[in-house]
């Protein structure tokens, strides 16, 4: 049996830092898949994260949106704690946060003072 908390999605998850297994920012929630929402439980399935997560969030959220492809879909069993950040159970690799790193290595690399 799941225990269930009551948490107010706006304050309590919505833009908060994603925080993996290992103690790394991963990046933040930008947008949650909910279930059951025509029933008396509904129950937050997955975090989204960045990508077409994005697209929601004005004209230059849909133009992000459009540029970075689909977002991460973290299920929500894999979320160990949610306080002032929401901390992960498992490395960001093994839940594919990290797959914009190199490339954005690469390019920021080449910035002066960077």
């Amino acid at each position: 049996m799941r225990e269930t908390t009551d948490v107010d999605i706006a304050l309590s998850i919505f833009d908060h830092q994603l925080v993996d297994g290992d103690g790394q920012n991963c990046g933040k929630v930008d947008d949650l898949e909910i279930t059951g929402l025509d029933s008396d439980s509904p129950e937050v399935a997955e975090i989204l994260v960045g990508g077409n997560a994005w697209r929601s969030r004005g004209v230059l959220g849909r133009l992000a949106a459009r540029l970075s492809g689909d977002a991460v879909h973290v299920p929500w069993g894999e979320v160990g704690a949610v306080t002032s950040v929401v901390t992960l159970r498992r490395p960001a690799a093994e839940l594919r946060l990290n797959r914009g790193d190199a490339r954005w290595a690469r390019i920021v690399r080449k910035v002066p003072g960077s």
